[in-house]
């Protein structure tokens, strides 16, 4: 895991998501707008509600079927340099934990990106395939498929009105017979501007193939902590 890391930190990990940018330009390009979703996870100043310095902890679950599933902690670290944000990712503990670079200027949550780095890495190890396919399938989710809806959460004894954006990037995808079982994994993100950092909580999982009632095949579920 972590030499896998390393070469994601090597300017893929900002430039290849933080490139929505790009993926807006071909979009542009296309006479489409950036979409909701985009515009919520990419373009939305999550930070601005947190003055630094300050910690933000989440408590990451997985569960299911497919294999062992543990519970582990992801916390960010952010400080104020020169007038700007400076964030600092833990994610996981002890021999799990992933290193990702310490983000400068930043507005934007990391979380969001570091919970999409480790699922691609699990499924470049559950099925095969290339980093590539699923980072790109992914982001062509978010720009046209994804579903937008308003909900409820509650943190700090407060339930405040929040957005839930839901996409199923591989279930249409015309490879998708290679990646099997996993191609129905959907993720589901949950923001709301009345919780620090702006991310509520961060879900992916893979429906069992008995059906939903079922438990899924495989879950990971990560929730912000009260600070």
């Amino acid at each position: 895991m972590p030499c896998i890391a390393r070469r994601l930190l090597r300017g893929v990990f900002v430039a290849v998501w933080a490139t929505t940018a790009g993926l807006a330009t071909s979009a542009a390009s296309a006479q489409e707008r950036i979409s909701a979703a985009e515009t919520l996870l990419f373009q939305t100043d999550h930070l601005k509600n947190v003055a630094p310095p300050a910690t933000l902890s989440y408590a990451f679950t997985k569960t299911g079927s497919a294999e062992s599933g543990f519970d582990d902690t992801v916390k960010l670290g952010i400080r104020s340099v020169d007038g700007a944000k400076r964030v600092s990712v833990a994610f996981f503990t002890g021999e799990r934990k992933i290193p990702f670079p310490e983000v400068s200027g930043a507005e934007g949550n990391p979380i969001l990106l570091c919970f999409l780095e480790h699922d691609i890495h699990e499924m470049q190890r559950l099925t095969g395939g290339k980093s590539g396919y699923f980072r790109k399938a992914i982001r062509l989710a978010l720009a046209r498929s994804a579903k937008v809806a308003r909900t409820r959460v509650s943190y700090a004894g407060r339930e405040s009105a929040a957005r839930e954006i839901t996409i199923t990037p591989y279930v249409d995808d015309p490879l998708k017979d290679r990646i099997g079982k996993y191609a129905s994994k959907t993720y589901v993100f949950t923001l709301s501007a009345a919780v620090p950092g702006g991310v509520y909580s961060l879900r992916s999982f893979v429906p069992s193939a008995k059906g939903t009632a079922e438990a899924p095949l495989l879950e990971e579920r990560l929730t912000l902590l009260r600070r």
